[in-house]
């Protein structure tokens, strides 16, 4: 797999989402719109792969950059989903106003 770039050159933000849209898996998973069981823990198994491939390759400082990256994208996520939920609810809520 050719490297790829993980900041939007022009906006500094992060760019993984196009990538993400590539993962048959995902993609798969998300066509009916919701995530079962089955396919929450298909994608923990691919989460634990990876980790398992990078893990021991890496040097000590290396590990502490990549185990921060993977905290702070793991927080931005959960941030991004609860942030969204609570757009739709308010949301929502006005709908039901008019």
């Amino acid at each position: 797999m050719a490297r790829i770039n993980w900041l939007d050159p022009e906006t500094d933000l992060p760019a993984l989402d196009e990538h993400v849209a590539r993962l048959e898996h995902f993609t798969d998973s998300m066509a009916d719109g919701v995530i079962d069981a089955g396919e929450l823990e298909k994608q923990e198994h691919a989460v634990v792969a990876a980790m398992k491939a990078v893990q021991d390759r890496l040097d000590d400082e290396q590990h502490a950059l990549v185990t921060r990256l993977l905290l702070e994208v793991s927080a931005y996520n959960v941030m991004a989903v609860l942030h969204e939920l609570a757009g739709e609810r308010v949301s929502q809520a006005f709908s039901r106003v008019d």
